[in-house]
Parts: structure tokens; C-alpha cells; sequence
């Protein structure tokens, strides 16, 4: 249930052709720059370069950041969360910090540098610098991202009303690992044992419904590798429907943090 994001949705644009990467690293900096993935060397993840053309691992100086652009046409620029667009092997506080957010046209950063953290107990960064992992009780990194961005705005509007600015927030949610507090995967017990080929026809015609494909499109044949659900024993079945449970109990209080901003 994500009634914040719809909110969004149903006041904007609605791109239904959009070509994804299907990655994080790429994906995200093709947004960032407004460049082909292998303009800009992220032919894959970070972790995956090779060395050659389209795939060295980081964003060259020739393509700026939206960022970068901003801060320069006066702009205050901060980056929240995920950021996958450092070389692994920059992952050290000794850098090279030229592809970390403050080196890519960001005057802020807290988040995490990686591709993945734990959401519980989070290794992050605070502009270019490691933290302490938090321990408070009930820590999730969620609510942390929010309450942070929120705090960032509210600083720099009192010290400077009405200068814009530029927050991007890229939240842990909705990847993996799928960490959920308990009372939210449990909101979703047993909307999912239908299993993921009637899943599939329900979101396909959910699709037609609100005009997003059109009325005659066919649903495509399912993947061979993938295994048709009546054919999943019942443990399986358990295991696979929980997996979905736990992804709509991570979105569902990700949708409501990002409501508050």
C-alpha cells in the first residue's frame, strides 16, 4: 500500500516506455547525468568493471551531475542513501574521493557507499567520512534517511529562505536485503499465496486497467526458468510468498517516511 507514491504518480507524468538498465550503478548514474549508461563507463555495477570503453566503474569528469550543474546556477545540493557510483576500491578513508558524492557536485552526503547494507546496523558515510553504525533501539535506516533529509532542508532553508535546492534521496528500500520490521511483513500475510503466475495476470490487467499498456497487449509467455507455481511443493511455495511478504513490509513503512518528507 503505497498511498504517498500514488500521490506522486497521479500529479506527474507517466512514463510507460522507459528503457531501464535493469542495475543499480548504471541506472543511477544515466538519472544523474542524463547520458546512455555506456557514455559515461557503467556498462554494469561498479564492482563489475573491466577496464574497457563503456565499463571502467566510475562517471567521467566530462559528464556532470544534475548536481553539479545546480550547485554551479546557486543551488544547495545533498545526497541521502545509496550512492553505487564509487570504484569498490575507493571504499577506504583514503579515498580517492573524487567519485564520492562530494566529489561528483554534492555538498552533502549520509548514506551508504555500497550497492547493499544492512538496514538494521548500516556501515555509512557522512560526507567523506565512515561513522559509527547507530544502536538505538528500533534503528531502521529508513526512517534515519528521512528524518536526516528533512532535517538538511529545514538548515539550510532557516539559514537561507527560499535558496533552492537539490535532495537526492535514494533509500535502501526497495533492495536487497529485504529487511522489513516484523509487524509490517506480517500486514501482508497471504496476499501473496496465489502465487507469482496469478500475481502476474492480476498485475497485467491492473496495467490495461490504468492505460499504462494498452487494451490489446498479450501477456507474455512465463520464463522457462522459471517454474510454474502449482508445480512448488508447499514449502516452497511458503518460502517464495514470504519473500514477497517481507518486499511489501520494506515498502509499505518506506512509502509513509517519505510521505513525512
Amino acid at each position: 500500500e503505497t498511498p504517498n507514491l500514488d500521490k506522486l504518480a497521479t500529479g506527474g507524468l507517466r512514463y510507460n516506455n522507459f528503457h531501464t538498465t535493469a542495475l543499480c550503478s548504471p541506472s543511477r548514474g544515466a538519472l544523474l547525468t542524463g547520458r546512455n549508461h555506456h557514455a559515461i563507463g557503467l556498462a554494469a555495477i561498479t564492482e563489475a568493471a573491466t577496464g574497457f570503453p563503456g565499463n571502467y566503474g566510475n562517471i567521467p569528469k566530462s559528464a556532470a551531475t544534475i548536481a553539479e550543474v545546480l550547485k554551479q546556477n546557486g543551488y544547495n545540493t545533498m545526497a541521502l542513501g545509496k550512492w553505487h557510483l564509487t570504484p569498490y576500491t575507493a571504499y577506504t578513508s583514503a579515498g580517492p574521493f573524487d567519485r564520492w558524492p562530494l566529489g561528483m557536485g554534492f555538498e552533502k552526503f549520509y548514506g551508504f557507499l555500497g550497492g547493499e547494507t544492512d538496514q538494521w546496523a548500516p556501515l555509512l558515510v557522512r560526507d567523506n567520512t565512515f561513522i559509527d553504525t547507530p544502536t538505538r533501539q528500533a534503528y531502521h535506516l529508513t526512517e534515519d534517511l528521512v528524518d536526516r533529509t528533512i532535517a538538511n532542508i529545514r538548515d539550510q532553508q532557516q539559514a537561507n529562505s527560499g535558496r533552492p535546492f537539490f535532495a537526492y534521496v535514494a533509500l535502501g528500500a526497495n533492495h536487497a536485503p529485504l529487511h522489513a520490521p516484523k509487524e509490517f511483513i506480517e500486514k501482508y500475510k497471504g496476499k501473496f499465496d496465489q502465487g507469482w503466475d496469478r500475481a502476474r495476470e492480476e498485475t497485467f490487467a491492473r496495467q490495461k486497467q490504468l492505460g499504462i499498456i494498452p487494451k490489446d497487449a498479450r501477456l507474455t509467455p512465463r520464463d522457462p526458468m522459471i517454474r510454474a507455481w502449482v508445480d512448488l511443493n508447499d514449502t516452497q511455495k511458503r518460502v517464495y510468498a514470504r519473500l514477497q511478504e517481507a518486499f511489501a513490509g520494506m515498502l509499505d513503512p518506506a512509502d509513509h517516511h517519505l510521505g513525512r518528507l
